[in-house]
């Protein structure tokens, strides 16, 4: 049997810390002299996570695979759903399809939005949809810490990895607490760190803070309209580019780099395929734009690395509206939707490790087709991934492709054309944002019907829960003893 005690508990937790986020935004609107609605809204969710929460006895502590699934599908919805109140309360939305679109968006650090002019909001609200967004990517690593148990069952992109990206040998310290610890660390220096390097650059301090929150946690909400286009500064574009391609790596990197344990930063095979991934792409796109004449070869190589790692590492910041770049450009854009950062980042999407996997997985299946009687198992880092593993990767990227092309199809049935039906589904399924048609950069969601909005939202939380612990809750197998 479920254990609802252990599930509310939980959910519990998330609900105060999105409160206490909310009261920090709501010092914000205190500064700026706005309405008290975030200060309401954090009374709200505060009053409400203490009544949820469930006092555990110490049998209970121990959460199984049934309470996991359970969490984790149900967290991003129960967030997402106390988010939207400081929009409904202070007036910025009127529906609450609109509060709940934008909310998701926020919390699965999609990126997509209602606001047509993020400008025109309250600071409050434009820090809330940044912190949401940073909670976001923050909830990836500490899930991960909380319900390892299930994570090692459901995440079969990391094979021989925990959820965190982290060897059976490379625990950066022994008490997941103090793990907890040190990741969270990590990506708060980091957040500070790119905040005031984006200062240093020219950008105002709340859009520096704000930025910073969005690109660490590779979510890609802007303060202005035009994104990054608003800023001309080169420093800006570079300072931006390589914190997202940061975010696309693993926590556990950066505490390494800082213990001088180059090593096992060295020896990620993962890592070097995310890398040499990178820097193909941006070679590549950078050198389109330079011989269609688009721009002259610095701004080429500046455009084509920020939108190659852009969409690489699901964050979905763009400085120029790329659906004007040709068709060729577009199609790359297209591709790079399904790649994603490497294990135990913020980023969403298919995953490199899956992708490297599938490309050695296919070269091995090539070679036992030469030699039919040898061994030839699939290796990740020296060492052999069970073919189980092997077997749940095909079934999911088969299953992530099969909910795209379902979505897509109810995308063409409300009226769009055939690119931004397929392109909105990816882009809305891997958590990157604007995507090439209708819904590019320069394009919100603003009137696209309440149902519409609903549905879109859901496909966010179904790419940010990753399908099978979101799948395997509606099996009737799932709640028999």
């Amino acid at each position: 049997m479920i254990n609802f005690r252990i599930i509310a508990r939980f959910f519990s937790l998330i609900i105060i810390a999105e409160g206490l986020f909310m009261l920090l935004a709501s010092g914000v609107s205190f500064i700026y002299g706005e309405r008290g609605s975030l200060l309401l809204s954090a009374i709200i969710t505060i009053v409400s996570g203490i009544l949820v929460f469930t006092p555990l006895r110490n049998e209970e502590k121990l959460s199984g695979q049934k309470e996991g699934f359970v969490i984790i599908t149900g967290m991003w919805l129960i967030a997402s759903f106390f988010g939207t109140l400081p929009y409904l309360l202070s007036g910025t939305v009127r529906d609450f399809s609109d509060a709940f679109f934008e909310s998701v968006s926020g919390f699965t650090t999609t990126g997509v939005s209602v606001f047509s002019d993020p400008g025109t909001l309250p600071r409050g609200i434009l820090l809330w949809r940044c912190l949401t967004q940073w909670m976001g990517g923050l909830g990836f690593i500490i899930i991960s810490l909380s319900v390892l148990q299930v994570i090692r069952t459901i995440n079969i992109h990391l094979p021989i990895q925990d959820f965190t990206g982290q060897h059976a040998g490379d625990k950066i310290h022994p008490k997941t607490g103090e793990a907890a610890k040190r990741l969270i660390s990590a990506y708060t220096v980091l957040t500070i760190l790119e905040a005031l390097l984006l200062f240093a650059g020219g950008m105002e301090p709340f859009d520096a803070v704000c930025h910073s929150l969005t690109t660490l946690s590779t979510g890609g909400f802007s303060t202005h309209a035009a994104g990054i286009s608003t800023y001309s500064s080169p420093l800006i574009v570079i300072t931006i580019t390589v914190f997202m391609f940061l975010a696309g790596t693993s926590m556990t990197f950066f505490y390494f780099t800082v213990k001088r344990n180059f090593e096992k930063i060295r020896k990620n095979e993962e890592l070097r395929f995310y890398l040499f991934t990178c820097l193909g792409f941006v070679m590549l796109s950078s050198l389109i734009l330079w011989m269609t004449g688009r721009y002259p070869a610095g701004s080429a190589f500046l455009e084509g690395s920020f939108q190659a790692v852009s969409t690489i590492t699901t964050t979905g910041f763009y400085h120029t509206d790329f659906n004007q770049w040709g068709g060729v450009m577009i199609l790359i854009i297209f591709i790079l939707m399904f790649a994603g950062g490497t294990s135990g980042s913020a980023s969403s999407g298919l995953k490199i490790i899956r992708l490297l996997l599938v490309i050695r997985n296919a070269r091995c299946e090539m070679r036992r087709m030469i030699h039919p009687s040898a061994y030839i198992p699939v290796r990740l880092d020296h060492k052999p991934v069970p073919g189980v593993i092997i077997n749940n990767l095909l079934v999911f990227i088969i299953l992530y492709v099969m909910i795209i092309s379902f979505c897509s199809l109810v995308i063409s049935i409300m009226g769009y054309d055939l690119l931004t039906s397929f392109s909105t589904s990816a882009a809305l399924l891997g958590n990157i944002g604007p995507a090439p048609g209708s819904f590019g950069p320069a394009a919100s969601y603003a009137d696209v019907p309440a149902a519409a909005k609903i549905f879109f939202s859901f496909i966010m939380m179904a790419g940010r829960v990753e399908l099978f612990s979101l799948l395997v809750i509606f099996t009737t197998g799932f709640y028999r003893r």
